[in-house]
């Protein structure tokens, strides 16, 4: 399967009811998501291999921030 397919295939995955297995499997899975791009941007410096990460980065962010839960106050 084609990197950006996997890409748009990840996006376009329904992120609500995921268990917390479910979100740990998915923030690996993105953070090798963005691995894999940036080796490959670091190369050819396509502008939309930068916009994926990005979009990835933010997708990334929010799976992470849902695992570790509301701070205690």
């Amino acid at each position: 399967m084609d990197l950006m397919e996997r890409v748009a295939e990840y996006e376009g995955r329904k992120k609500s009811g995921m268990t917390t297995s479910d979100r740990v499997s998915s923030a690996r899975e993105v953070k090798a998501l963005i691995l894999e791009i940036n080796e490959i941007y670091k190369v050819t410096q396509e502008v939309e291999l930068m916009d994926a990460m990005k979009r990835l980065t933010i997708l990334k962010k929010r799976v992470e921030k849902r695992l570790k839960g509301k701070p205690d106050s």
